[in-house]
Order: structure tokens, then sequence, then C-alpha cells
């Protein structure tokens, strides 16, 4: 088989290129600076030369507050982008797998009620930011198209490498002795060892649609940190605080939990976000 991964560089990505290489796979793995996914005449021809059997597309436009001044760039990228590897795919019968985002869900306190084990992936989606936006959008993409997709929501990513959450609160930890976490936003953190994992095995069982992969339970931003210094063993001080307190530029949802039976009756089964952590923390060890 052969993968060819874009966005190679961010954290998604790079989990990816350690996995496929440790399996000796045949892989062409590119960051957005060497294939910009949203110049459609680049998609094209390296999509055509290289004839892929999946393309695992890890770029995107990520930066979530940015994305309120910038929301053409995260269409582009988001949209317009997928768009393209769309077309290209059309053209190789490539299976195009693309990663999407809770943030395409409202997240408030209703559909809390509503959905208590987290929004399963045929619920209403209802972005309250431009980037959760620019993300449905792409979805809507794949959705409408006739090619062979797996699209995979994730929550609160983080890995061993890039830039995330856990390594933001263990740096701030070290620099500051102390760090102001929202507890009024809950959801629960997916490792990309884990969503690249899973991901593989629905590939291997042919499987297309959506699927939501993230790990087991429900965890606020704050209990999160305070695990994570305590896993680390690192004396942090922690200020809880409400998100009145924490002003963003953009909206955050204040539910991000994502529903995982559809990935359970195929086999698959959510580590605990606890297990999960102490593997990440593990694995950034070696590093």
């Amino acid at each position: 088989m052969k993968y060819l991964i874009t966005g190679a560089n961010g954290q998604l990505g790079r989990e990816w290129v350690q996995y496929l290489s440790a399996l000796n796979a045949e892989i062409i793995a590119t960051t957005s600076e060497q294939l910009d996914i949203t110049d459609s005449d680049s998609v094209t021809k390296v999509v055509n030369e290289f004839a892929p059997d999946f393309i695992i597309n890890c770029a995107a436009y990520t930066k979530v507050d940015l994305a309120e001044s910038d929301f053409e760039g995260a269409m582009r990228v988001n949209r317009d982008g997928v768009k393209n590897l769309i077309d290209a795919c059309a053209i190789t019968e490539s299976k195009l797998v693309h990663f999407s985002t809770d943030y395409v869900f409202s997240g408030s306190e209703e559909d809390r009620g509503t959905f208590p084990f987290g929004y399963p992936e045929d619920a209403k989606t209802d972005p309250i930011n431009r980037y959760g936006y620019s993300k449905r959008a792409g979805e809507i993409e794949l959705e409408k198209s006739d090619i062979d997709w797996l699209l995979i929501r994730v929550s609160w990513l983080c890995g061993s490498q890039g830039s995330n959450f856990v390594k933001t609160m263990l740096r701030l930890g070290r620099e500051h002795g102390e760090v102001s976490v929202v507890e009024d936003q809950t959801g629960s953190p997916s490792y990309t060892f884990d969503v690249v994992e899973k991901t593989d095995q629905l590939l291997k069982q042919g499987l297309k649609g959506i699927y939501h992969i993230s790990s087991g339970g429900e965890v606020s931003w704050a209990d999160f940190a305070e695990a994570i210094f305590s896993e680390k063993g690192q004396k942090t001080t922690l200020h809880r605080i409400t998100s009145d307190q924490f002003k963003t530029i953009a909206k955050r949802p204040s539910f991000s939990l994502l529903n995982k039976e559809k990935m359970i009756k195929k086999g698959l089964n959510p580590f605990d976000w606890r297990d999960g952590l102490k593997r990440l923390m593990t694995e950034m060890e070696g590093i």
C-alpha cells in the first residue's frame, strides 16, 4: 500500500510518518511548505505522480483565534484544500482520510444535557467560531463527493511531537511555577498514537464515513492540567478559573465530549484518558 501524508510537520502528521515507517510502508510525507493543499495544480501533480492508495490529510489551519480575523485563510486550507484533494482522488481513485474536530458542534450546555455521553457522529453541527465553521465546510465537501473517504473527528489533540496542551502546561509550570486553567470546559483528549492506530484499523476494515476517536471518560481542562503535573511529578500551583475570566478572541465550546460508540462497535475500545496520558508522558521522555 502507498500512502501520501500531507501536513507531515504537524503533531498528527509526524505520528503517521513514525507509525507507517515502522511498518515499512511506502510513503511520501509532505510538509505544508512542500505541498500546499490550497494549490490545486500542485496537489494534482503530486497525487497523479505517486498514485497513492491512501491520502492521509493532516494539513489544516488550526489557529483558532487567528481564524476570526483570517477567515479566508482558514477556509482556503480547511475547505478549499480538502476540495483539491477530493478532486485529485477522483482521478487516481485514492481513498482520502481527513481529520476534523469537536469544534464543528456548538458545545452548548443544552447539548450536554441532550448528549450526556458525548456527541454522536450524526448529531447536528453548529460551530460557534470561524475555525469550527471552516472545518465543517471541509466536512461538507467530503460528504457531497463521490470518492472513497474516511472522516475522523478528534478533540483536544495531543501527542509526543509538536505543540499541544500537555507540553504547554509543563512549560508554563516550569517557567512560572503557577498556571490558570479553565474548569468549566469539559471533553476528553485524543492522543495522536491512539488516533493513528485506530484510524489504521478502520482502514483495514475498509470502512467509510465519519468516526469519532478520542479517549474514554470526561475531564475539564483544569483537571487535565492537574493530572499532567501529577503524572510528571512537577510542582505547579494550579488556579481554577472560569471561561469568563480567561478571555479569548474566538469563543470556545463548554462541552467537547465525542461519543465513541460507533468506533467501539467496530471492535476499537478507547483508552481511558488517564491511561493515555501515562503512555504519552512515557513517549515524551524518549524525545
